[in-house]
């Protein structure tokens, strides 16, 4: 999901509270604090030599013992009004950073209001090898997101 779809989301439901679903089914405990916005970009050499870069808004949860404290939806999006100038565009995936032992980022995928309440479900992040044709002949690199097909090399081809 990227920005506008999660701001979209806050903005029609602003008066409700936001939970957070890890994709185990259980949740970030719901007196969670949102402590950062953040745009984060990531460039990288694959291991085909390919130059790349993933940019994603990373929102940062920090879980405190004031078990009372809620946020509402209208004040996160209120969040995110005063850190629009962090972020270069509102098509950058949204991620949810949490802490439970070790430090994980998870992609928000979905969203549905349950018991009067706003809940993003989150996915999982996962490794790849992005330089497949490189790597293992015959098999394809993953297309990116926004590319509609992945890229192969068959051996012999000399496309590598």
């Amino acid at each position: 999901m990227n920005i506008t779809e999660f701001l979209s989301l806050l903005n029609a439901h602003a008066d409700k509270p936001l939970l957070f679903v890890l994709p185990d089914g259980g949740m970030i405990p719901a007196h969670y604090h949102v402590t950062e916005v953040g745009h984060v970009m990531k460039n990288f050499i694959d291991c085909g030599g390919t130059r790349r870069t993933l940019e994603t808004c990373l929102l940062q949860t920090w879980v405190h013992d004031d078990v009372d404290h809620r946020l509402l939806s209208g004040k996160l999006a209120a969040i995110f009004e005063r850190a629009d100038d962090v972020l270069p565009h509102h098509n950058l995936p949204v991620e949810i950073e949490y802490e439970d032992g070790v430090v994980a980022q998870f992609p928000v995928e979905s969203a549905e209001v349950i018991d009067g309440a706003l809940a993003f479900h989150l996915g999982l992040k996962h490794t790849d090898c992005l330089a497949r044709g490189i790597c293992l002949p015959g098999e394809c690199a993953p297309a990116p997101k926004l590319e509609a097909a992945a890229s192969c090399c068959t051996p012999g081809s000399k496309c590598c």
